[in-house]
């Protein structure tokens, strides 16, 4: 059979040199099989192999519709199927769930035909009926459930059930037994790729009743979850097994109705520091992890593994609170995007190939505006700006994560020490205020409170612009404290322009706005990368982290 073929880097490691070499690989849909240079499951009556993950931090919980960190989207990727895929080559939308779909003139009107004789883990069938259970789920979340962060429901149609005015989402009506109907309020341009995004993983109806999902009455690590964030049940190749304190186990789903691949059981394991997974992954412990650091090459090219190199799409950026003392003048934030060195922050802290950002939207959106105000670093014109905004020194808290390694934030200890050496030297007076990762970092920068400034990014999980900038600017946040009727004017009528020039160049002018008001500072696009045992012949990289182990093939 063909299958879909996709590059990617493959740092090919000796002990002489870490030499880069492009190869490729091959990853393939659900229906497809993909070449392996071992015997193929069918042949040896079904998956066998054990394959071990190491994770930089605990999945926070994994109801994928709330979740909003990548370690918990890593599981629920494996266990959740989404109704729209991702092509492994172009990282566009392609059916899954959903065998096909089309939309009326307008864009507000989506017929849906779902793939046939698919069951949920529990045994209840994949239906019109079920889908539409999961929308009305999200529509309709209470309050006391949807935290402090922004939800990808709300983010891409911006409203629930209590703010009907401003919801993009009208009903989901099932039309037959396999097909539903999915109706708008306006036309969302990006809603297919939307939602290939983890958090729109169909679960059973049934098990979401059965463990209260929207109500979180469980405490774990710190966080509240329901019932069935600690069991989540959907149609993808792998059944969730356990969850301990530092390891998530999964097994291969019997009755999957795609390509099983030649994996039995999944293991997630936890190991905050990166020496440890290296040490983990070179004594044979694990097979593979996540966020691959500067200073790991050097030993995992003498180790022979392999690092795979995904496309860039995240972005890192200095977080500003306009709700603190000050920072609401304009020339105090421009300051502070003046006295940042972004060359400088990049030296040796993050792979070759991260650039310098100067604007919210990834190259590979191809949306780059060259009319974006790019400050650059200027310490003389930021200590002018901060005597304008009368500025006296006053001290600003600066919060950043500890013991955690992000896509888009490899070494936040050292991110941190940087650039608060350039604030310093630009006159602002700076307080550090570290916080593990593991205590809800997440939830307390987008929150009230003392902080001034804040590390943070965001990982894309779909290909639209409105993934970036109307997730983090496209209404008020707290993380923020940005209010700017403007902008978010021009992010709504953005989202509903046909796919063409004037959509495009309405982004451009987003990214323009959001330069000259400086809600926050981007600081880079970095490089991700993760590393793999020389057993994996194959490993399914995807910018957008749409990572299935059923695609992972094994040589032994």
């Amino acid at each position: 059979m063909t299958t879909s073929a996709t590059r990617r880097s493959i740092i090919k490691a000796s002990a002489a040199a870490a030499a880069l070499v492009l190869t490729g690989c091959t990853a393939a849909r659900p229906d497809d099989d993909a070449p392996s240079t071992s015997a193929s499951p069918s042949a040896s009556g079904g998956p066998s192999a054990s394959f071990t993950f190491a994770t930089a931090a605990r999945p926070a919980g994994l109801d994928a519709f709330l979740a909003v960190d990548t370690e918990s989207h890593r599981v629920t990727r494996q266990v959740l199927e989404t109704l729209v895929g991702v092509d492994p080559l172009t990282s566009a939308p392609v059916p899954l769930l959903a065998q096909e779909w089309s939309v009326s003139e307008d864009g507000r009107i989506y017929d849906f035909t779902l793939q046939r004789g698919i069951t949920f883990h529990d045994g209840e069938p994949l239906t019109a009926e079920a889908v539409c259970a999961n929308f009305d789920r999200w529509y309709n979340l209470p309050v006391s459930a949807r935290g402090t962060e922004v939800l990808a429901f709300r983010s891409v149609f911006k409203g629930f059930s209590d703010t009907p005015d401003l919801s993009a989402y009208k009903s989901c009506t099932a039309t037959g037994e396999n097909t539903f109907r999915l109706e708008l309020n306006t036309r969302l341009t990006g809603l297919i790729p939307a939602l290939a995004s983890p958090e729109f993983g169909i679960a059973s109806p049934r098990a979401l009743a059965e463990g209260r999902a929207d109500e979180l009455t469980e405490d774990r690590n710190g966080t509240r979850l329901s019932v069935y964030a600690q069991h989540p049940v959907g149609t993808g190749p792998f059944v969730f097994s356990s969850w301990a304190e530092d390891e998530v186990q999964l097994v291969s789903n019997p009755d999957y109705w795609g390509d099983r691949g030649q994996i039995q059981n999944v293991t997630f394991r936890t190991i905050t520091s990166p020496e440890s997974r290296l040490r983990a992954l070179q004594n044979g412990e694990v097979d593979g992890y996540d966020l691959v650091t500067v200073s790991d090459v050097g030993e995992l090219a003498r180790a022979g593994m392999q690092i795979l190199q995904r496309d860039p799409y995240s972005i890192l950026y200095l977080g500003i609170n306009q709700n603190f003392p000050g920072l609401d003048e304009p020339k105090m934030r421009q300051a502070i995007a003046h006295a940042v060195d972004k060359p400088a922050l990049l030296e040796g802290l993050f792979l070759n190939g991260s650039k310098s950002a100067n604007q919210f939207l990834p190259e590979k959106l191809g949306l780059r505006s060259d009319n974006v105000t790019n400050y650059g670093h200027n310490p003389d014109r930021a200590k002018e700006l901060l005597e304008e905004a009368g500025y006296a020194g006053e001290e600003l808290p600066f919060y950043y994560p500890r013991r955690v390694t992000r896509a888009y934030l490899p070494n936040p200890e050292k991110v941190y020490a940087e650039l608060s050496r350039q604030l310093t030297a630009a006159g602002l007076n700076i307080r550090p205020v570290p916080v593990e990762w593991s205590d809800g970092y997440l939830e307390q920068v987008s929150k009230n409170g003392d902080r001034a400034l804040h590390l943070s990014g965001l990982s894309g999980s779909y290909m639209d612009a409105d993934n970036f900038v109307g997730t983090l600017f496209g209404a008020y946040s707290e993380e923020f404290g940005y209010e700017d009727a403007q902008l978010f004017t021009k992010i709504d009528r953005a989202r509903t322009l046909p796919a063409d020039d004037d959509r495009a160049d309405a982004y451009r002018s987003i990214s323009d706005r959001i330069s000259t008001r400086v809600p926050a500072v981007p600081l880079a696009f970095p490089i991700s990368t993760l590393t793999v045992s020389p057993r994996v012949s194959q490993y399914p990289t995807s910018p957008l982290l749409n990572e299935v182990f059923n695609k992972i093939r094994l040589t032994d």
